[in-house]
């Protein structure tokens, strides 16, 4: 996304010869609990044009060529977009799921702004912001991030997953582990030249090597699908297929970089 909105940032103000910030904010994705919160979210953001009052009604919504609810209710086809999965939760039959979920937006309408949909769900968990501020007045801390949208529990989980994984890198970083290192533990691994995991050759196993080497760079030593995808002379792309595929064949072979 950040590629994506600079390059647009970049053309637009030289096509309108102007400088500076286009966009308010700066984009921000998050993580969400599926089950209480996914459609709660599909609501609030397809109702984002009208409260902006961008478009009248729900009638203007349904046809709003720019969101992903008129696609939903069939009323234009975006074939990228996975609309059953949406309508699932409302009924088995479409047209029935789809008048339930068009009453389920037009319900979220009265609701207005949701500061609690934009992340840290956690202070919806304890009360609302109510009980935030009496918890800090009595010196109390809450732990949470606003990068995460879910109850408590959910949102502990995924800190305390990130803080293993956090640890797990230093952990490596901290036993010499570098792409050098990486490519030759890999390439014993398979019992082939560290080189070749830098050369351009598409027979399996150096295929399979270098995803394997793909997954453990980006998922273990945090190294950067765009910096990864330089050293390689390959697309951003190809290095996020090679660490599927990568985290695949580990799961299949037990290969492990740390002794558990």
């Amino acid at each position: 996304m950040r590629r994506l909105l600079t390059g647009y940032v970049v053309t637009y103000n030289r096509r309108h010869r102007r400088h500076g910030q286009l966009f308010q904010n700066r984009y921000k994705s998050v993580l969400c609990q599926e089950d209480p919160y996914l459609l709660e979210l599909v609501r609030y953001i397809h109702l984002n044009p009208l409260r902006a009052k961008m478009i009248p009604d729900l009638n203007a919504l349904d046809n709003y060529p720019y969101g992903g609810h008129s696609a939903i209710l069939r009323n234009r086809k975006i074939y990228w977009q996975d609309i059953d999965y949406i309508l699932g939760y409302f009924s088995e039959k479409v047209m029935s799921a789809r008048r339930q979920y068009r009453a389920y937006v037009k319900e979220g309408i009265k609701k207005g702004r949701r500061p609690e949909l934009v992340g840290g769900g956690l202070i919806r968990s304890i009360g609302g912001w109510t009980k935030v501020k009496e918890l800090r007045r009595g010196g109390g801390r809450l732990k949470g991030d606003e990068r995460i949208l879910g109850d408590s529990v959910f949102i502990k989980e995924v800190l305390k997953a990130s803080e293993e994984q956090l640890h797990r890198a230093y952990r490596l970083r901290a036993e010499g582990y570098d792409l050098e290192r990486l490519s030759q533990k890999v390439a014993e691994i398979f019992e082939i030249d560290p080189e070749y995991l830098w050369s351009k050759g598409k027979y399996s196993r150096l295929v399979e090597a270098r995803s394997l080497f793909c997954y453990w760079a980006v998922r273990e030593l945090g190294v950067s699908a765009i910096e990864l995808a330089k050293r390689l002379e390959i697309s951003q792309p190809a290095v996020s297929i090679s660490v599927k595929r990568g985290e695949e064949i580990a799961k299949a072979k037990g290969f492990s970089l740390l002794a558990e």
